[in-house]
């Protein structure tokens, strides 16, 4: 590496990785805000710029890193040859005569983030709708409602009645939050983040004394799986997506955790994003346990739901057949 200078390791460093992919012949896709390569798809490119590999465990250095390892990698050259191999592909030219500041190719150029202020809906203080919602539409009983409302986490905003659901750090202080609408229209409703949230939280539980963390998609299906296993004590976890930025920082903030067990839905990204984060944490040294919902059932929203109209049919039968027998 000493025939390079810091300049040019800079340069190499700042070619876009999906162009050097599909130079090598992958099909590269974009998924969310990352890329992956059809080819194989357990590989994430970051920013373009890094890219990092799930599928399984590999040697330490083999499966994620800049450009240079990129091609180390997948295109078998050494670390000095995938520098030249970069600065080639960007048209780096080493003549001090020419102009210092002609425009390379595939560079990724970053852009300064335009940061939002970070501002919670006003709440309305009355909580009605989201009482409603969550109790009639998603069968989530009121003593659990009224545990996270008690505790401040969620709340009815004063425009359009959406629910707030707060992501707070270890010291309290709310820094992610989401929204969901409680007028669902022909089956679509409306869900979103609020403005300058910081994505490496999410909504949680936390519980110092508890070494056992359960992790879960969405909010509504943490507050599910309360209502179906009485859990009041382990710590929990709402990803609001399937990245697990909120789980590496809850990890770190809340470092007695020894054990991780992922609630994630049984549709096939659900089951993809387990596999992944069960092999990652359990590479990390934690006891981890793979708990979807049973067979037959999205998620633990839909679980309970169903197991509630099961339990309303049953009583509604003894009932009818207890009428029955007195009125013989």
């Amino acid at each position: 590496m000493e025939r390079f200078n810091e300049e040019e390791l800079a340069i190499a460093k700042s070619v876009d990785l999906t162009a050097v992919a599909s130079h090598l012949g992958y099909t590269v896709k974009r998924v969310g805000k990352y890329h992956t390569l059809k080819e194989m798809d357990s590989v994430r490119i970051y920013g373009k710029s890094h890219w990092f590999r799930w599928s399984r465990q590999y040697d330490k250095g083999e499966n994620g890193g800049s450009q240079i390892d990129f091609l180390r990698v997948f295109a078998e050259m050494e670390v000095k040859e995938a520098v030249f191999w970069l600065l080639d592909f960007a048209g780096y030219q080493n003549n001090p005569e020419l102009e210092n500041h002609v425009s390379l190719n595939h560079q990724v150029v970053v852009m300064a983030e335009d940061k939002k202020l970070f501002i919670l809906p006003v709440p309305t203080g009355k909580n009605t709708y989201l009482y409603s919602y969550l109790n009639q539409e998603r069968a989530i009983s009121k003593v659990v409602i009224d545990y996270f409302v008690k505790k401040n986490i969620i709340y009815e905003a004063r425009d359009y009645h959406n629910i707030v659901f707060k992501g707070n750090d270890k010291d309290g202080v709310t820094r992610f939050a989401s929204m969901r609408g409680v007028f669902d229209k022909e089956g679509k409703s409306f869900k979103c983040d609020v403005t300058g949230n910081d994505k490496r939280y999410g909504f949680n539980v936390v519980n110092a004394y508890s070494t056992e963390l359960v992790v879960f998609e969405a909010a509504i299906d943490l507050m599910s799986y309360m209502d179906i296993c009485a859990d009041y004590e382990s710590n929990k976890l709402a990803l609001g997506m399937l990245s697990d930025a909120p789980l590496e920082t809850f990890l770190v903030e809340h470092p007695q955790i020894s054990t991780i067990r992922f609630c994630l839905d049984n549709d096939e990204p659900g089951r993809t994003a387990s596999a992944e984060l069960l092999e990652k944490y359990l590479q990390k040294g934690y006891n981890v346990e793979d708990c979807p919902p049973p067979r037959g059932y999205k998620d633990y929203n839909e679980w309970l739901q169903k197991a509630k109209l099961v339990k309303r049919m049953l009583e509604e039968k003894v009932i009818m057949k207890s009428a029955h027998e007195m009125a013989k």
